[in-house]
C-alpha cells in the first residue's frame, strides 16, 4: 500500500472578521464574519457574568428551549399555547400586578380579578365539602362546608379563627332528615369564642350556621 504526500502551508492563516468575542457566522463566499450584536464574553464585562452570550436583537427558535433558569425583564406580552406549569414547591410564590382574566376556549369569562373595582368574579363556585359521619369531629382548614350526617349528638371542634385567618367563612349544616332529641354542638379550644360564647348548639330540624372569622374569634351571620 502506498501513501501520497500533501503539502500544508502552515504560514497561511484563515482570517475572521468582527469585534473581539463575536460569534462567527458565514457571510457568503465562504467567508466568516462577526457582529457586535452577537458576542460571547469569556470574562466579566459590562455587568455580564463570565461565559455569557449576548444577543442584541430577535431570536427565533423552531424547536424547544431548555434552561435551568429563565429571567424575564420588561415583558409586555406573553403569548403561549398548550399547557404551562409554574413552580415546583409549596413555598413558591407567583406575584403579578394588574387585573386577571381566565376564559374558556369559547371566550366565556370563568374567573376575573379587577383592579378597577378590586372585585373577583367567578362564574361557578365550588368549595371544600367535608361529611361528618362520626359523633366527635375536628374540622381543619381549609374546610368550608361541614355536612353533618350522624343522627346522634355530634360535637364538632372548630379550629382557632387565627388558623383560618381573618375573613374566612365556615358553614355547618345538618343533613339528617329527622333529627329527634339530639344536637350539634360546636366547640373550640384556646379560649376563642362563637358570638362571644365558648360553644354554640344547633337544634331543631335541619339547622345550619354560617360563621366568619375576624382572625381572633368566630361570629354568626
Amino acid at each position: 500500500m502506498s501513501f501520497g504526500w500533501a503539502y500544508v502551508d502552515c504560514e497561511a492563516s484563515i482570517s475572521s472578521h468582527g469585534p473581539t468575542g463575536s460569534i462567527q457566522f458565514m457571510s457568503g463566499g465562504g467567508v466568516t464574519t462577526g457582529s457586535a450584536k452577537l458576542i460571547y464574553h469569556t470574562t466579566s464585562l459590562g455587568g455580564y457574568q463570565p461565559s455569557t452570550m449576548v444577543l442584541s436583537g430577535n431570536l427565533v427558535v423552531t424547536g424547544a428551549v431548555s434552561a435551568s433558569v429563565f429571567q424575564y425583564k420588561s415583558i409586555q406580552i406573553i403569548d403561549a399555547t398548550g399547557s404551562t406549569s409554574f413552580g415546583n414547591t409549596n413555598d413558591d410564590t407567583h406575584s403579578r400586578i394588574g387585573s386577571l382574566i381566565v376564559k374558556n376556549a369559547a371566550g366565556v369569562k370563568v374567573l376575573s380579578a379587577s383592579m378597577a373595582n378590586q372585585a373577583v368574579h367567578v362564574r361557578g363556585f365550588n368549595v371544600l365539602y367535608e361529611p361528618v359521619s362520626v359523633v366527635s369531629y375536628t374540622a381543619s382548614a381549609p374546610s368550608y362546608i361541614l355536612g353533618v350526617q350522624n343522627s346522634s349528638n355530634v360535637r364538632i371542634q372548630i379550629p382557632s379563627a387565627s388558623i383560618y385567618g381573618s375573613g374566612t367563612l365556615l358553614i355547618v349544616k345538618d343533613e339528617v332528615a329527622n333529627r329527634v332529641g339530639t344536637n350539634i354542638i360546636l366547640t373550640g379550644s384556646g379560649g376563642y369564642l362563637f358570638d362571644n360564647t365558648p360553644s354554640y348548639t344547633l337544634t331543631g330540624s335541619n339547622p345550619a350556621i354560617s360563621l366568619y372569622s375576624n382572625g381572633a374569634n368566630w361570629f354568626v351571620f
